[in-house]
């Protein structure tokens, strides 16, 4: 609302500022705060009074005047981004298949040097080699197949953060490169071992796992299309374009195997396929290295890059100035002071401090007396989607093992009960929540902007505001944290998976199963509006690191889950093998427990005035020397505001 007390005026009319702490606030319209009105170069678009400013966001700024091959978008995105899913998921059935070929062709051979009367039937890469179905063959291949996981979950848990960071310096497009280039060696090793069995060992694959995992792997190249996605859509609209990456994700992961074992068919070579994701990796790296635009502008990238230098020196620094007196009294005065003027304590400890590997963690939990609720939610919303994530990436395979052991199911029904739960999900995704999001957050957003529109023009007709000289100010979409349509959402969600679970504990009749399968389906969207939500809670230059923090969770997730899913259900299945739906349940009315304790609109804001005003006019003149001279005077009084912000946990009233 305009505030009553003006900080001062200009040519005898008071500047009107926007006061976001005021007493109109509409959690429906939480995401958008009134701030400064659209730029020189958007005047007669929004300046004038032929209809309502148009709703504008500040993250937009930068790439203002560009043509439209050089704005980034999601849709830039989204075709990349669906190859990249579909090479992920379309090779791990091949590959599995491929493993199990190698591994039963080293057995035998392995068999046949330590008793050379022992035969055996040759071993065809790609077909049915029911030879291989011995218990020696599957435990090796169990075994190879759990080092690989480990492996790539492990090493991108490492790095998969550290990438997230340095997007936030050096832009997304290089780091989603190099997440992609870890697969295209993997599938070349894939391929050499596939194509020359005899030179070339199976155990080569662990290499093509390092190279793929020390490169962040499907976790971040994910977290990064996630960031990407973040810098390039207002907060009102983010919910809606995540979830179409997570519509692909699904698309590609459900339909990947399906569409991999026809091509197998049709051209008669398992190899085929690894050609076809070495394919899709490429044309990722391509596209978004020579096409996509970049999606933070040099000069956010510049000052990320000084606060992050900014923040390493002050945490050195407050290490040097701190560990002198805990050094003299662990090894002596003689010797810490031996330490600290000749070793560079503080420099070389703080980088030993953030090579820790928890150490993403640490924006989980901002600093600050008043920061509680902030860490809270903050915390909750990471543990809820490390649960979707780490049951939807580990409880796939033990799925379909159930419902083939409950109902006597082949590989048709299985791969039909798969694409059904997943087709429902890219509905939900792509059709349902985009009209929630336009029904109950943009259409009251415009009704808010039209309505302030008319206040404006009221208040200047009953001013004799003459049409020389108006003061607009427009709706600039800020973050502010997650909305109340975000909780509900996020809770609804979780109550589908759980009502669906529920039901997998219940039911014995294949029909019900898939109901219950569709049920589920339904908290697809739980994922998608958690990572919408939590990038509303810091500012943009955090939200690489952010999701880096999430990936860190996410690649433990992928180690963790297979290894108690699959433990569980081996060790129930003979006496009671819905145990283990029974966890699955359990860990998600845990989730659902604690999204009762999120709250809405908080958020880290650079802002330490204080003063709640976050907005400058713009005066739209007849004269082009007027608007200059305002430019001139005015803008760099807000720059040095900005420039002299410090974090400040703000939270709007409800």
């Amino acid at each position: 609302m305009t505030s009553e007390s003006q900080p001062g005026k200009r040519g005898g009319r008071p500047i009107q500022l926007i006061d976001t702490e005021g007493d109109d606030y509409e959690p429906s319209t939480s995401e958008s705060s009134p701030l400064l009105g659209a730029g020189a170069g958007q005047q007669d678009d929004t300046n004038n009074n032929n209809g309502p400013p148009k709703s504008t966001w500040d993250g937009a700024a930068d790439f203002e005047g560009l043509p439209w091959y050089h704005r980034p978008s999601v849709y830039w995105l989204i075709g990349p981004y669906f190859l990249f899913t579909l090479a992920f998921g379309g090779s791990l059935v091949p590959k599995l298949n491929l493993i199990v070929d190698l591994v039963c062709r080293q057995y035998f051979a392995d068999r046949q040097l330590v008793d050379p009367a022992f035969t055996f039937t040759p071993v065809i890469l790609g077909s049915d080699n029911p030879q291989c179905n011995v218990p020696g063959v599957q435990k090796q291949v169990a075994t190879f197949t759990l080092v690989i996981s480990v492996l790539t979950g492990l090493l991108s848990a490492l790095t998969a953060p550290k990438l997230g960071s340095l997007s936030d310096r050096y832009g997304r497009k290089k780091l989603m490169v190099i997440a992609s280039c870890g697969g295209v060696v993997n599938e070349i090793i894939t391929i050499l071992a596939a194509r020359f069995p005899e030179s070339i060992d199976y155990n080569w694959l662990i290499l093509g796992a390092f190279f793929d995992g020390i490169t962040g792997s499907f976790t971040a190249g994910s977290l990064l299309s996630h960031s990407y996605t973040s810098d390039c859509s207002p907060p009102s609209k983010r919910g809606v374009y995540i979830s179409y990456l997570h519509a692909c994700l699904f698309t590609g992961l459900a339909f990947g195997p399906l569409l991999a074992g026809y091509f197998v068919k049709w051209t008669g070579s398992l190899l085929s396929i690894f050609y076809v994701t070495l394919g899709c990796h490429v044309a990722f790296i391509t596209f978004i290295y020579l096409v996509a635009p970049e999606s933070l502008s040099k000069k956010r990238q510049r000052l990320a890059r000084e606060k992050y230098h900014a923040e390493q020196a002050a945490a050195a620094e407050q290490l040097q100035s701190n560990l002198p007196g805990f050094l003299a009294r662990v090894a002596g005065r003689r010797a810490a002071g031996f330490l600290n003027d000749r070793a560079g304590t503080g420099t070389w400890l703080a980088a030993l401090l953030s090579a820790n590997p928890l150490a993403p963690l640490r924006i989980l939990a901002p600093g600050g007396r008043g920061h509680a609720p902030l860490r809270r939610n903050l915390m909750l919303l990471a543990g809820i989607d490390a649960i979707i994530l780490s049951t939807a990436m580990g409880s796939g395979t033990v799925t379909v093992l159930y419902s083939e052991y409950m109902f006597d199911w082949g590989t048709l029904e299985a791969s039909e009960f798969v694409s059904i739960t997943s087709l429902v999900r890219v509905v939900v995704l792509l059709c349902i929540f985009p009209v929630v999001n336009y029904v109950f957050r943009v259409r009251p957003l415009r009704r808010r902007q039209a309505r302030q529109h008319r206040q404006q023009q009221q208040e200047q007709r009953e001013a004799g505001a003459a049409a020389t000289t108006t003061t607009t100010v427009g709706v600039v979409e800020t973050n502010a944290g997650a909305d109340d349509l975000d909780v509900w959402l996020i809770r609804l969600a979780l109550s589908s998976d759980l009502v669906g679970l529920v039901g997998f504990v219940f039911v014995r009749t294949p029909g019900l199963f898939v109901l219950c399968g569709i049920v589920t389906a339904f908290g697809g969207i739980g994922s998608a509006v958690i990572q919408t939500s939590i990038t509303k809670h810091v500012p943009a230059e955090r939200v690489g690191s952010l999701l880096g923090a999430l990936g860190l969770l996410h690649a433990l997730g992928r180690v963790v889950a297979p290894i108690l899913f699959n433990g569980l259900y081996a060790g129930t299945v003979e006496r009671f093998p819905q145990a283990f739906f029974v966890l699955l349940a359990s860990l998600f009315g845990l989730a659902l427990l604690a999204s009762l304790f999120v709250r809405p609109h908080l958020y880290l804001k650079e802002d330490n005035s204080g003063s709640g005003y976050v907005a400058v006019p713009v005066r739209d003149s007849g004269n082009a020397s007027d608007a200059e001279t305002l430019a001139d005077e005015e803008m760099p009084m807000t720059a040095m505001q900005i420039k002299g912000s410090e974090v400040a946990l703000n939270k709007d009233p409800d």
